[in-house]
Parts: structure tokens; sequence; C-alpha cells
């Protein structure tokens, strides 16, 4: 098998976001940005995107500034992804925006929720039967629905056709991830550069709940070594040697890596060795037991493992 992942599909699509009294600016502001920005720059046909409203318009958001958009529930119908941003309002959703997302759903488009909007999503029905997860403020409320299975740790969960996030900033990370499944990963990180961010964040939302500020001498020390793990993923890193390197006895270093990341140096190594299988395939003609040497795993067997138990996940 030549390659593993799915070849990028290169045909437009339409993203909508939608809109509603007291809406987050910054989650509203992250389709925005990923999906809405022209970027014909990176040689694909970008998203058409749109904003359509809930509410009467103008609405105003959490924030005290208006919204205005010409777009209404009614023009869902022609977009392949909805974006729902978060959702903390002491008014249950209407019932014309739980059955707009419905019959969304019915006719097969994605739908993605950011933070607290995964309620939304719950009170409609789309998430039962489904993994799930929200801002670690709100697991209680999407709880509340017995079919949906809540993974409280992790930054999205990714079900097919609907997807959730976590906190605000998590709706970066399943945007890009929707960007990857479209495009491939070397459009998605092209996107990530450019707004500054990781293409790729490892851990769950645990880490960032209530987490220490480490000092400068320990966040320079673990992020030198882990620049240097990044550019050597090829070679065998036993903790052991990383611990030396970063100066720290090997319980030292495992537990500070685990409260700068969220998880180990193990599934963290797996997780960039991913990566960067799937940027070697999707870039360059190599031979997949070249790209399993290059990535780290050995052989073409170990790859193919790992890379399928990562895209599962």
């Amino acid at each position: 098998m030549r390659k593993i992942p799915a070849t990028p599909r290169r045909r437009r699509r339409t993203v909508a976001v939608i809109i509603f009294e007291g809406v987050h600016p910054f989650e509203l502001a992250v389709p925005c940005e990923v999906f809405g920005l022209d970027r014909s720059y990176l040689g694909v046909p970008w998203y058409e995107f749109f904003v359509a409203s809930a509410d009467p318009t103008p609405v105003t958001t959490d924030a005290g500034f208006t919204i205005d958009t010409p777009y209404t529930l009614a023009d869902l119908d022609r977009a392949d992804t909805i974006v729902m941003p978060g959702w903390d309002s002491p008014d249950e959703p209407s019932g014309a925006l739980l059955e707009a997302l419905r019959r969304a759903h019915d006719r097969g488009t994605r739908i993605l929720s950011v933070c607290s909007g995964a309620i939304v999503l719950a009170a409609a029905g789309l998430l039962d039967g489904r993994r799930a997860t929200t801002h670690w403020a709100w697991t209680d409320q999407l709880e509340r629905y017995p079919n949906i299975e809540v993974e409280p740790g992790v930054l999205y969960v990714d079900e097919g056709q609907v997807m959730t996030s976590a906190g605000t900033a998590a709706g970066i990370d399943l945007c890009l991830h929707v960007v990857r499944q479209d495009y491939g990963v070397e459009i998605a990180n092209a996107v990530a550069r450019r707004m500054v961010v990781p293409p790729h964040r490892d851990g769950g939302q645990a880490q960032y709940v209530e987490a220490p500020v480490r000092d400068a001498d320990e966040e320079n020390g673990l992020g030198a070594t882990l620049e240097w793990m990044q550019a050597n993923l090829d070679q065998e890193l036993p903790v052991r040697d990383l611990a030396a390197r970063a100066a720290m006895s090997p319980r030292t270093f495992a537990r500070r890596f685990r409260a700068a990341t969220g998880t180990t140096p193990h599934r963290w190594l797996i997780r960039q060795r991913v990566l960067l299988a799937q940027r070697l395939l999707e870039t360059t003609d190599d031979p997949i037991d070249r790209v399993a040497t290059g990535s780290g795993f050995g052989t073409a067997a170990n790859l193919r493992q790992h890379f399928r138990r990562e895209v599962r996940r």
C-alpha cells in the first residue's frame, strides 16, 4: 500500500457559522479566521464562507457590540459544514435552531461545535450514541444526556460527521483538524503558521485546569529538549537519554514533560512521528519503508499500526 492517508479533497466547500444573541466573539472569530479568510495563495479552492443568524439581526455579542448578516438559518441548506460556537445562555436553544441542525445532519452536513456549543448539538440529539467533549467547566451539562459518551479530558473529538471541541482555543485545534482532513497536512500547517499557532497540540484540556506557572529555567530547559526531539524523530529517544539532555532525572523529566505537554514522552513521540510520516507520504515519492525509517518507526508494519491507531483517536 503506497499511502496510508486518504488523498486530500480539492473541491470547494461551503462553511457556515451560526450567530445568535450573546454569541462569544472569540469563538465566532475562530472559524472566521480559519475558513473565512482568502487563502487562495495556498493553491487550493478555499472555502466559501458565510455567517448565518439564528435570531433577528443585528445580534449583540456578550462583549456588547452588534453583528449583522443577511443570512439566516434557511441559508444553512447550502452549507457542507456548519460551526456552532459556544452557548451559555440561560435560555434553551430555539426550536428553529435545533430543527435546522437536525435537517442539516439528515442531509449529511458536517457539524462542528466550539466549546459549549456542544450543548446545542446535544439538545438537538446529534450527539446521541457518540463520543463528545466540551469545556471542562461545562461537562456536567453534557453529562445530563445519558446517551452521550462524554470525554472531558481531550481537546476535540472527531466522530465523523459530528465533531466537538473543548474550551475556546481548542476550536482552533478542531478547525485545523478539518483543514487537514480536507486539504492535507501541508496546507493545514501553512494555515497554522500564518495564525502563529501549533498545527497540532498533544495532550488534553486537563493540562489547562489550574495549571501551575513554571519558572523560566524549567520552561527553557524542557523547551530546548522538545525542539531537539522534534528535529531527531528518526532516532531512538529513550527517556533516560532525554532526561540527561535536559539535566534532569528520568522521573523528574517524565513529570515535568507531562506538566508541560499534557502527555507522556512516549505518546508525544508517537504523535509527532505519525505527523511526520503523514507529511512525508503526502509530499514525497519515498517508498513506505523509507518513510517508516525516516519518521522513527523502523518498519512499514510498525508505521501502519501506529498510524491507524492515531487517526482513529
